[in-house]
């Protein structure tokens, strides 16, 4: 851990600015560097239907194979390859009819020479068979076939372990379910996996102006937004969100709040009181209670984001306007939750080449988030694109991250742009 905060923390950060600010890639390699002693979550075992996008835990090797029988992979009549050879329209070869095997309810005899049985797809194959004839090669009259074509030995058959063999590593520890990977541990009989927990998220929202989800804003208050789109966030990058209710901007309830957080979640996000003002008590209280490694952040917007440890817990102090509290979110918490539920770090967002309508100014020195609409295969920049403004990346198919090193991009550059 780093054992001493950034030159730009102070031991009082309220009411002075910032005398510098942090970079973006300072922020993150600080991140990158706490990971590993936060990493080490608990396993608990769960439902095959609850497991999508959680983490195997151990190896998951077959006791059984799959499938367990050699069966049909077409619908058709099973016979022994050999007696098909020099079969064709002009020269059909007869076989006798003596069953009909379905899947879960086969042919219980044996074959002997000249005869075959229908068979089904999926159903397993008789003893004394060993190839499907499609029956599109056939020609059935009553009890009697004619065969039109030849087959070789295991054609249009599924062996016995074709798609499992019993003993083999069909799924390998640390690995993201996915559904197919659920349909496997289904096939072999697993019920339950076992995971590791999902790494479980403290949201605390804090401002006297807010109202709870679901309420309508009235005279001088506004209805929260960031927690149920931290709740989303949160819930896309595999973690677990946990969400107490709004929290009195005072100190001594943030505290208390942070404080009852910390012992059962694994990270904290705090999104309000997060800048410098006389009521923006979330650093202090980290700088004081904890450490505060970074506060400031030479990006726009999300510039008084900040993060360090609270409890031994990993702390990311968001702000209030909705458009950074997204923006510091998805730059620096969500890399951290998405580390945790064994995600890859990088941003969970599909990427376009786009050419710029119109010129996209930046300032030296500091990364911007900006909000672009997708025209066909050009972009336009969002023009009211305030902090304070959610609806911009609502009425916005994605955005451009403009580099610190970069004044901006002229008309026409194309660039990458990251879809919402």
């Amino acid at each position: 851990m780093n054992p001493m905060p950034p030159s730009n923390v102070t031991s009082d950060v309220r009411m002075k600015g910032f005398a510098s600010r942090t970079t973006v890639d300072e922020a993150v390699a600080w991140i990158d560097a706490q990971l590993p002693n936060f990493s080490k979550l608990p396993t608990e075992e769960v439902s095959l239907l609850e497991s999508r996008g959680l983490i195997l835990a151990a190896d998951v090797v077959s006791r059984v194979n799959v499938p367990g029988f050699d069966r049909s992979m077409m619908d058709g009549f099973a016979l022994s390859a050999t007696e098909t050879y020099g079969a064709t329209p002009y020269n059909p070869l007869p076989f006798k009819i003596v069953g009909t095997s379905f899947p879960g309810a086969p042919f219980s005899g044996t074959l002997f020479p000249g005869q075959t049985v229908c068979i089904m797809t999926g159903a397993p194959m008789p003893n004394g068979a060993n190839a499907v004839l499609p029956v599109e090669k056939t020609e059935r009259q009553g009890d009697s076939l004619l065969a039109m074509a030849e087959v070789s030995a295991g054609k249009h058959v599924g062996a016995v372990g074709e798609d499992v063999h019993r003993g083999s590593t069909l799924l390998s520890a640390r690995r993201v379910l996915r559904p197919q990977d659920i349909g496997v541990l289904s096939s072999i009989g697993c019920n339950n996996a076992v995971v590791v927990r999902k790494p479980r998220v403290g949201i605390l929202i804090t401002g006297n102006e807010l109202l709870p989800c679901g309420t309508a804003p009235k005279g001088y208050q506004i209805t929260d937004a960031n927690g149920p789109m931290l709740h989303a966030l949160v819930k896309r990058d595999g973690g677990q969100p946990v969400m107490p209710g709004l929290v009195p901007d005072d100190r001594e309830s943030l505290l208390a709040a942070m404080a009852s957080m910390s012992e059962s979640a694994d990270i904290l996000l705090v999104s309000g009181g997060s800048s410098v003002g006389q009521d923006d008590h979330a650093p202090q209280l980290v700088a004081t209670h904890g450490l505060l490694a970074i506060h400031g952040i030479a990006m726009r917007p999300s510039s008084p984001a900040g993060m360090g440890l609270f409890n031994n817990r990993l702390v990311f102090l968001l702000p209030g306007n909705p458009v950074s509290c997204l923006c510091a979110y998805d730059f620096f918490a969500g890399r951290a939750i998405r580390a945790l539920s064994g995600r890859s770090v990088d941003w969970p967002y599909l990427r376009v080449q786009a050419k710029l309508t119109r010129k996209l100014v930046s300032t030296v020195g500091r990364v911007d988030y900006a909000r672009v609409k997708l025209i066909g295969n050009n972009a336009e920049p969002i023009s009211i694109s305030g902090a304070s403004i959610l609806t911009s990346t609502t009425s916005a198919d994605g955005f451009v991250i403009v580099p610190a090193n970069s004044e901006g991009y002229a008309s026409e550059t194309i660039i990458e742009v990251f879809l919402y």
